[in-house]
């Protein structure tokens, strides 16, 4: 959806804006979250979490356009050292043989299938243009851990995690949206809440069902993290090959094949 809204010169903050505005409005017709019992609630986490998800988007565009796609999509990608990591040192997970080869099996899988082959020279030769590139690194990370603390959380059900998360993204950007239309930085369309409410019912979907995975295997939060980046992965090359007609390079072939036993390797862990 996002390579067609640029595609189609749809401004992607107008659109990421009301995502959250339907996100909030399925989790509170579907998930019914409970509103009065959360005195115990991270809102720290959560404000932290709304704060994040709308301003990485910003982010990636800003360092898309001064470092290049390429190498953009590594730091995105190689953002899941971030949550493995965690998963052993603040978690407690235990490392088993198995689990080790295929989280490695999944990285060597990241690995092949950056597209090398393009060219990743920044674009404006912008001197800090590395600081966005780490801030999308670090940041992606984070956001996983994250989402794994809101869903280790056994005094507040998922739900009404979800929808307090989205609702604060909603405020934020809104804000943001309001501050850049007043100065003029930004002309209102609106086209985009449609848009908008489009995304919003994958960014619900996706982030709901990472949640139930996170809950389901409480215990093995690597598997999670894992599974679902390389998913993202496989999914999106697939994607780019049917629907839009993108070259893969042979490395990049390897990678998906990789990418695909990683996830049976970790799932069978």
């Amino acid at each position: 959806m996002l390579k067609v809204a640029s595609r189609y010169h749809i401004d992607i903050y107008q659109a990421i804006t009301w995502n959250y505005s339907m996100a909030m409005v399925l989790t509170w017709l579907f998930l019914k979250p409970d509103l009065v019992n959360l005195s115990s609630a991270p809102f720290f986490n959560y404000s932290l979490l709304a704060l994040l998800l709308p301003a990485l988007f910003v982010i990636l565009a800003i360092s898309v356009r001064l470092s290049g796609i390429v190498r953009t999509d590594i730091a995105q990608r190689l953002s899941l050292f971030i949550p493995v990591i965690a998963s052993f040192i603040l978690f407690d997970e235990k490392l088993t043989p198995l689990k080790l080869i295929g989280i490695g099996l999944g990285f060597a899988a990241i690995i092949c299938t950056i597209p090398w082959q393009k060219k990743a020279e920044s674009k404006h030769g912008v001197s800090n243009a590395w600081l966005y590139l780490l801030i999308v690194f670090v940041g992606m990370g984070l956001i996983d851990v994250l989402f794994k603390q809101i869903a280790a959380l056994k005094t507040v059900t998922y739900s009404s995690s979800l929808f307090i998360v989205f609702s604060l993204a909603f405020v934020f950007s809104l804000v943001g949206l309001f501050y850049q239309v007043i100065t003029k930085k930004m002309r209102f369309s609106w086209p985009h809440i449609l848009i908008g409410w489009v995304l919003g019912i994958a960014n619900f979907g996706n982030i709901l069902f990472y949640l139930k995975a996170h809950k389901a295997l409480a215990s093995h939060p690597s598997t999670v993290f894992s599974a679902m980046n390389i998913g993202v992965i496989v999914a999106g090359a697939l994607t780019g090959l049917i629907i839009f007609k993108e070259k893969l390079s042979l490395l990049n072939k390897a990678g998906l094949v990789i990418a695909i036993i990683a996830i049976i390797v970790i799932a069978k862990s």
